[in-house]
């Protein structure tokens, strides 16, 4: 973890999607196991697809039919997946406890924040105005890029869509690849412990900041951002 006292001043955020602002995984549960019952199987246990929710289809269908991609199946089932999921995508979802007042805290701060997922714009697009982040400074999907996180390029488009220079964007999320694409960027990471966050404890990612609850992270972002906070352009 890195200490307060080296921190350049935060003035943007950007957040992973789904385990980080927003709770998607019933509803990605919800649609794996649609297909299982279609072929006469049993419910996957939400106990176990919830920890895999971060990584999407291939996170869904691991959990639930033990297939990965190349594997035969995979990709029907990928397919089907995405179709059940995308007219159901908004049934259960909804934003973590504290993260309404997290991105009101951002805003009255004067910083700005954005969404940085690699879920594709065919979901992301119709799924942020129905779970109210549609006030967001931009939005940079799975597939706006030719890389995907792990990859630094979708961060780098997001600081580049809010005018911020990286290095005063902070990138916060659910999953060891967040960490890892926020270090690409040269972003100050943070750890979001109350996401998905996989079989991997967060504690070992080696983000900059661990935090417990949305409200830890503003807590974290006030403590570092000064009174009238502007925007940097770009170098």
């Amino acid at each position: 973890m890195s200490s307060l006292a080296v921190m350049p001043a935060p003035r943007a955020v950007l957040f992973d999607l789904d385990g980080t602002l927003a709770d998607t995984a019933p509803d990605l549960a919800a649609a794996v196991n649609w297909l299982r019952t279609e072929r006469g199987l049993e419910p996957t246990p939400y106990t176990i697809l919830r920890p895999t929710a971060s990584a999407g289809a291939r996170g869904m269908i691991g959990a639930a039919f033990g297939l990965a991609p190349g594997d035969e199946g995979y990709e029907e089932l990928r397919l089907q997946w995405f179709d059940r999921y995308q007219d159901n995508m908004a049934v259960e979802s909804t934003l973590f406890e504290g993260v309404d007042a997290l991105l009101q805290g951002i805003l009255d701060a004067g910083m700005a924040w954005g969404v940085v997922t690699n879920k594709p714009a065919r979901f992301t697009d119709p799924l942020i105005p129905q779970i109210r982040l549609d006030h967001a400074g931009c939005i940079v999907s799975g597939d706006t890029m030719p890389f995907a996180k792990p990859h630094p390029a979708p961060l780098l488009e997001g600081a580049r869509r809010l005018g911020i220079a990286p290095e005063h964007c902070w990138y916060a999320g659910d999953d060891l690849r967040d960490i890892e694409a926020g270090r690409a960027a040269g972003m100050v990471t943070v750890a979001c412990a109350w996401g998905y966050c996989g079989a991997v404890e967060p504690s070992t990612w080696g983000a900059d900041f661990l935090c417990a609850t949305p409200l830890e992270l503003l807590d974290l972002l006030l403590s570092l951002a000064p009174a009238n906070v502007r925007t940097a352009s770009v170098a």
